[in-house]
Protein backbone atom coordinates (compact mmCIF):
# COMPACT_ATOMS: atom_id res chain seq x y z
CA UNK A 1 0.00 0.00 0.00
CA UNK A 2 1.51 3.49 -0.86
CA UNK A 3 2.56 5.68 2.03
CA UNK A 4 -0.10 8.47 1.83
CA UNK A 5 1.03 12.23 3.54
CA UNK A 6 -0.96 14.47 5.25
CA UNK A 7 -0.74 17.53 6.80
CA UNK A 8 -3.32 18.99 8.97
CA UNK A 9 -3.31 22.82 8.60
CA UNK A 10 -6.41 23.41 10.32
CA UNK A 11 -8.79 22.11 12.52
CA UNK A 12 -11.88 23.32 12.16
CA UNK A 13 -14.46 21.20 14.29
CA UNK A 14 -15.46 17.66 15.50
CA UNK A 15 -19.19 16.43 14.51
CA UNK A 16 -19.00 13.52 16.96
CA UNK A 17 -16.76 10.90 18.78
CA UNK A 18 -17.17 6.93 19.57
CA UNK A 19 -17.22 5.08 22.05
CA UNK A 20 -13.40 4.01 21.36
CA UNK A 21 -12.83 7.78 20.67
CA UNK A 22 -12.53 7.92 17.38
CA UNK A 23 -13.55 11.08 15.78
CA UNK A 24 -15.66 12.72 12.65
CA UNK A 25 -13.90 15.64 12.06
CA UNK A 26 -13.70 18.55 9.38
CA UNK A 27 -10.26 19.61 9.16
CA UNK A 28 -8.59 21.70 6.17
CA UNK A 29 -5.72 19.20 5.31
CA UNK A 30 -2.12 19.38 2.58
CA UNK A 31 -2.90 15.76 0.88
CA UNK A 32 0.49 14.44 -0.11
CA UNK A 33 1.80 18.25 -0.73
CA UNK A 34 -1.10 19.15 -2.42
CA UNK A 35 -2.93 22.55 -2.03
CA UNK A 36 -5.39 21.85 0.94
CA UNK A 37 -9.14 20.96 0.80
CA UNK A 38 -11.50 20.66 3.51
CA UNK A 39 -11.69 16.71 4.68
CA UNK A 40 -14.11 15.42 6.29
CA UNK A 41 -13.33 11.83 7.91
CA UNK A 42 -13.30 9.53 11.24
CA UNK A 43 -9.87 10.09 13.02
CA UNK A 44 -8.41 7.57 15.87
CA UNK A 45 -7.52 9.07 18.83
CA UNK A 46 -3.97 10.06 17.71
CA UNK A 47 -4.48 10.84 14.56
CA UNK A 48 -2.22 8.06 13.36
CA UNK A 49 -4.97 6.21 12.05
CA UNK A 50 -8.09 7.63 9.39
CA UNK A 51 -11.50 6.34 7.93
CA UNK A 52 -12.67 7.20 4.47
CA UNK A 53 -13.52 10.39 4.23
CA UNK A 54 -14.67 13.12 1.64
CA UNK A 55 -12.35 16.08 0.61
CA UNK A 56 -14.09 19.05 -0.67
CA UNK A 57 -12.73 22.20 -2.47
CA UNK A 58 -14.06 25.83 -0.86
CA UNK A 59 -16.67 26.00 -3.47
CA UNK A 60 -17.77 22.76 -2.89
CA UNK A 61 -18.04 23.32 1.02
CA UNK A 62 -19.96 26.82 0.29
CA UNK A 63 -22.16 24.75 -1.73
CA UNK A 64 -22.55 21.99 0.74
CA UNK A 65 -23.41 24.85 3.68
CA UNK A 66 -25.89 26.47 1.15
CA UNK A 67 -27.56 22.83 0.27
CA UNK A 68 -27.59 22.31 4.21
CA UNK A 69 -29.13 25.50 5.22
CA UNK A 70 -32.01 25.24 2.77
CA UNK A 71 -33.14 21.80 4.38
CA UNK A 72 -35.99 21.59 6.80
CA UNK A 73 -34.55 19.49 9.39
CA UNK A 74 -36.81 19.64 12.46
Amino acid sequence: MANIKYEILEKIGKISESPKGWTKELNLISWNGRAAKYDLRDWAPDHEKMGKGITLTKEELKRLRDTLNGMNLG
